[in-house]
C-alpha cells in the first residue's frame, strides 16, 4: 500500500509490504499545513494559499538559522569577532546528538541570537552574519 505522510514542511510518498517501507519520493511543501476549516483539496489540484509568509526580524542573507529543532550547547563565537568558511560556531544537540553549525563564509559575527542551553525550532535565527 502507498501512503503520503507530512512531517514538517515535507511530503513523502511511502510504499509498505509486508512490514517493510520505503520511501519513494520526497517533496519540499512551501505553504502553511492546512488547517481543520479548510476543504481538504483533491489529489491532483494545485496547492494555493492566500496566507503571507512570516516575516522575520533578521534577513534571510545574513542569518544563519537552525536546520532542526534542539538545545545549544555551545556558542563558540562572540559578536564583532572573525570567522573562516568552515569555522564551528554553535553546537546544537538534537535527537541526542551534537551538530557543529559552521560558518557558511568568511564574515563578522554581528549578532548572537541565542544562548547556551536555549531551545530553537527549525528555521530560528541563531546568529547575523555579515
Amino acid at each position: 500500500m502507498k501512503y503520503i505522510v507530512r512531517i514538517n514542511e515535507k511530503e513523502y510518498e511511502v510504499e509498505v509490504e509486508r512490514g517493510k517501507a520505503n520511501i519513494l519520493k520526497t517533496t519540499e511543501l512551501s505553504f502553511a499545513p492546512i488547517q481543520a476549516a479548510e476543504p481538504i483539496r483533491p489529489k491532483n489540484e494545485p496547492i494555493t494559499s492566500q496566507k503571507t509568509p512570516e516575516t522575520k526580524t533578521v534577513s534571510d542573507a545574513d542569518a544563519i538559522t537552525a536546520p532542526m529543532p534542539g538545545t545549544i550547547l555551545d556558542v563558540k563565537v562572540s559578536v564583532g569577532q572573525s570567522v573562516k568558511k568552515g569555522e564551528v560556531l554553535i553546537v546544537l544537540e538534537a535527537m541526542k546528538m551534537e551538530n557543529e553549525i559552521t560558518a557558511p563564509s568568511d564574515g563578522v559575527i554581528r549578532q548572537v541570537h541565542v544562548a547556551k542551553g536555549a531551545s530553537v525550532s527549525t528555521g530560528e535565527a541563531l546568529i547575523s552574519f555579515e
